[in-house]
């Protein structure tokens, strides 16, 4: 059965790259090992916690373990420990990453039933390589103010609670673009032709496999009403994406840009935002991630995100890079100590103020504002708050790899050929059987 995980990351490939993650230390590489580097963590947790000043807290009522890979929360996770356990008397431990394959530090944990209480997972396989250790999370009283779409599943069943969320379509420049005149393809492609005839380029991509085709081609895929099961029907052969309406449109977007802009082959990432940043280019197929790199040339402009509106779309793709999930091979009464933390994170005021304020989230949870977004931040959490959003298909259903070795070459095809646009979605329709059927 397909286990469904809706969030990125592949955006996430190349996105994550650019967020810089690192780790240290070395890995733990058997049970005795993972057992020595949980005790050293706690050792350091509470070393941290009697340094920040010996606080009278209410006698403990339990204690949970934590282990997740953003090192960059890390302190911060340490001092919103503290503040729980002022609260509610449950002592948690924050486990540190002790070597720089973190997943590779959760399964050997998990296998010598050293594991943590609650830790996080990022793909859609390591959901399915775990799921035998995820608890069922469906009664936490926060599932139901987060979009279906962004939760955890394994199964049928709800197991993960997501971070944070990331989200991509049109970045555009406010003084250039109405939103409201670009609703549907033929407003796009007019758009284009005419930016083109002022010198600015209307829609930018870039040469790299995830931003000239894996993103942008997400769309037509997640607008389907079941979008796994028509991946399936994809790589059976029983639908052609030749003969599907939000293909055909999207196949004329690609033609427009072909005709009327530089090919995107010759674009690299930096390019691309260094275009939009100032002013050669209205809009660029983007995600919120690339505001770090358009801050550096201080653009003098508003700016945010908007849809690709093949088909009349009005949604842009969001998924989430990790989830909080609970390790079911704990007690009882530590499993429901976990699910209270998490629940409290998302819930409480001080865990909320983390969330938003310490470790800078978009929020995901219906409700809950952040006062330090970034405007294409600001511009992801207002789609999720309003439920416009499509799920992160290419992240969850396509096969593994498929983006760099099938994808990708039939698009640097399209670009530098006259291909016809059925011949375009041919080719990757034969891509992605041959992908699925390898």
């Amino acid at each position: 059965m397909k286990k469904v995980f809706a969030f990125l990351l592949a955006a996430l490939m190349a996105a994550g790259a650019m967020a810089g993650c690192s780790t240290g230390g070395e890995t733990a590489s058997s049970g005795g090992e993972a057992a020595s580097a949980a005790e050293s963590a706690a050792e350091e947790s509470a070393a941290a916690e009697e340094s920040a000043g010996g606080e009278t807290t209410p006698a403990a009522s339990g204690k949970i373990t934590v282990f997740q890979q953003k090192t960059e929360i890390y302190d911060q996770l340490l001092e919103m420990a503290k503040d729980y356990q002022a609260e509610t008397g449950v002592e948690v431990e924050v486990w540190k990453i002790a070597g720089d394959d973190y997943y590779s530090n959760l399964k050997t944990y998990l296998s010598s039933e050293s594991g943590p209480t609650v830790f996080s997972l990022s793909s859609a396989t390591e959901i399915e390589e775990l799921g035998l250790y995820l608890e069922d999370l469906g009664g936490l009283s926060v599932v139901p103010k987060i979009q279906e779409d962004l939760l955890g599943v394994y199964e049928g069943t709800t197991i993960g609670i997501p971070m944070t969320a990331e989200g991509f379509g049109l970045i555009y420049n406010k003084d250039m673009v109405d939103p409201s005149a670009i609703t549907d393809t033929a407003s796009l492609v007019s758009f284009i032709q005419e930016n083109a005839a002022n010198e600015v380029t209307g829609l930018g991509l870039s040469q790299e496999d995830f931003f000239l085709i894996g993103q942008i081609l997400n769309v037509p895929f997640a607008m389907q009403d079941d979008p796994a099961g028509f991946c399936q029907q994809v790589y059976s052969g029983e639908v052609r994406l030749a003969d599907v309406p939000e293909f055909q449109e999207f196949a004329q977007v690609f033609a427009a840009i072909r005709e009327y802009q530089q090919n995107p082959l010759e674009v690299t990432y930096d390019n691309n935002c260094g275009n939009f940043a100032t002013g050669k280019a209205a809009a660029i197929h983007q995600g919120n991630w690339a505001y770090s790199v358009l801050a550096n040339f201080s653009p003098e402009f508003e700016m945010g995100i908007m849809p690709l509106p093949i088909c009349g779309n009005d949604k842009i793709s969001v998924g989430v890079p990790s989830v909080w999930c609970v390790n079911t091979d704990a007690s009882d009464d530590e499993k429901q100590l976990g699910k209270d933390f998490i629940d409290w994170m998302y819930t409480s005021e001080t865990g909320t103020r983390y969330l938003m304020e310490e470790f800078h989230f978009i929020p995901v949870v219906d409700g809950m504002e952040s006062p330090e977004l970034d405007p294409l931040s600001a511009s992801v959490a207002e789609a999720i708050s309003s439920g416009s959003i499509l799920p992160w298909t290419f992240n969850i259903e396509w096969p593994a790899g498929i983006i760099m070795t099938n994808l990708s070459p039939v698009a640097q095809e399209f670009f530098t050929s006259d291909m016809s646009e059925e011949d375009f979605l041919n080719a990757l329709n034969e891509a992605f059987v041959t992908a699925a059927n390898e």
